[in-house]
């Protein structure tokens, strides 16, 4: 039986810091993540989507977490096929007169690639990383050019450990599911299932393939019908929920299941508002801690 860790998908979400959870005295940088991974072993790092990792702050995470903690760390959206401002790259990856969005070329790829996993080094040197999410967009349907691009993307990172969200259902759909496993099975990467709303166009079938015998990943948004909405103040809608007990009940036992499969199960929640989240992921906890039932 493999060992399932909870946590949550940021540490430093504005709403949560300004939301009670970490104690007075513990507020800061420091503070909060060394209280953070006095209570979860671990955490998701999104801030390396929106921007570039830092080597200083690397060697600060790992020299504030305890042994055993892990980070698992989102990759750089221009790494995955988003759409990635220019103003997000180093400034000497711009160029003069550069457009407002990035122009990827192999070239460019290679270098943000290894500035990327330059920074993160400390992480992986000190134990600290627990796997790189490269997380696809919605737009990246399943087919030729979409396993092309999952395949650079994954074949880039060669030697890391490596998890792969889709967020185009038709991967996980039901006449797909077993395909989409063999192919990311065959490319060394562990499926990232994922709890969100279902019955939307955008809802991504809650299916836990085990495609990598040392970890699987489970990435819960939560239930909002703005799930996969776009335009302002879209995204906190999108991720805005409560999790019940109940919700929680039949998860607990699907990744008992995976850590029959897998030497660890990553269990993150994403309902990143005030402190939903850590809320969730205690109560997963605790759900995870009582005798399963019988069967």
């Amino acid at each position: 039986m493999g060992d399932i860790s909870v946590g949550t998908c940021s540490w430093t979400d504005p709403s949560l810091v300004a939301g009670g959870w970490y104690p007075a005295g513990q507020r800061d940088a420091e503070g909060r993540l060394r209280y953070y991974a006095s209570r979860f072993p671990v955490v998701e790092v999104d801030s390396t989507y929106y921007g570039m990792p830092s080597l200083r702050n690397s060697v600060l995470w790992a020299e504030r977490t305890p042994p055993g903690f892990r980070f698992d760390v989102k990759a750089f959206s221009l790494l995955t096929g988003h759409p990635t401002r220019t103003a997000a790259l180093p400034a000497d990856l711009r160029g003069g007169d550069a457009p407002a969005r990035v122009r990827a070329d192999p070239a460019l790829l290679k270098e943000v690639w290894q500035r990327f996993s330059s920074a993160l080094e400390p992480l992986r040197e000190s134990g600290r990383l627990g796997t790189l999410l490269f997380q696809f967009p919605p737009s990246l349907a399943p087919g030729a050019r979409g396993e092309q691009l999952v395949e650079e993307s994954v074949g880039r990172a060669e030697g890391w450990p490596v998890a792969v969200e889709f967020r185009h259902p038709e991967w996980w759909s039901e006449r797909r599911r077993a395909a989409t496993a063999g192919f990311l099975t065959r490319c060394g990467a562990a499926a990232v299932a994922v709890d969100t709303a279902q019955g939307l166009p955008s809802s991504v079938p809650p299916v836990t393939a085990v495609t990598t015998p040392e970890l699987a990943v489970v990435r819960f948004h939560g239930r909002s019908p703005a799930w996969g909405s776009s335009g302002p103040g879209s995204k906190e809608a999108a991720y805005r929920h409560t999790y019940t007990e109940a919700e929680l009940a039949p998860w607990a036992a699907r990744l008992r299941s995976m850590a029959r499969q897998a030497g660890s199960v990553h269990a993150l929640f994403n309902n990143c508002c005030a402190d939903a989240s850590v809320r969730a992921a205690e109560t997963m906890r605790r759900l995870l801690e009582r005798p399963p039932h019988p069967r």
